[in-house]
């Protein structure tokens, strides 16, 4: 199965932080992806039935926002393979900022931020040319830790995350997953 995986685009999405290039990145993401699926484990069906914690959606503990698209994949795969109790995740910067620290040894999970800006250049030819400024997707890294990896934060950001309510579960939907069909 490996063998047949191709880097996710021929182009270079740009360098991250490391010096390495978003295609990497994409491969690295993709191969973690892999990875689980090769032990068995499809990380993106039901993991509320692996994990310790509540399903909730995983969330930055400084900003309070909700992470979305595959870092929802790759934070809940982190909880459910290291058994972390919550949700929250935190960057070592933020960490010190809220007066704590991530613990010796620690080993923080990749996250990615994907958007697009115009360089100041591609303005100004724009401008000149009476053209609209093309934009330039990039790809940005960030390591992040739970909570859990963490000591003298505040206390209430150890607090495991609110299970979803009831009302957004759908058992007829559950009960079709749970059969295989999809039709």
């Amino acid at each position: 199965m490996r063998a047949n995986n191709k880097r996710c685009g021929s182009r270079q999405a740009g360098a991250d932080s490391g010096g390495r290039t978003g295609a990497s990145l994409y491969q690295e993401i993709t191969d973690r992806i892999i990875a689980e699926l090769e032990r068995g484990t499809v990380p993106w069906v039901k993991p509320w039935g692996r994990a310790r914690t509540g399903l909730g959606l995983p969330r930055n503990a400084a900003t309070q926002r909700r992470y979305s698209g595959i870092n929802i994949l790759i934070l809940w795969g982190a909880v459910i393979e290291r058994g972390f109790p919550s949700q929250n995740w935190l960057t070592f910067r933020q960490a010190l900022s809220l007066g704590g620290n991530v613990r010796k040894g620690e080993h923080g999970t990749t996250i990615v931020h994907a958007d697009r800006f115009v360089p100041k250049n591609e303005k100004q030819r724009a401008d000149t040319d009476g053209d609209e400024p093309q934009a330039v997707p990039f790809l940005k890294r960030f390591t992040v830790f739970n909570v859990a990896q963490c000591d003298n934060l505040p206390e209430h950001l150890y607090a495991a995350g609110e299970p979803l309510p009831e009302r957004e579960m759908v058992p007829q939907a559950d009960a079709k997953i749970s059969a295989g069909c999809m039709n």
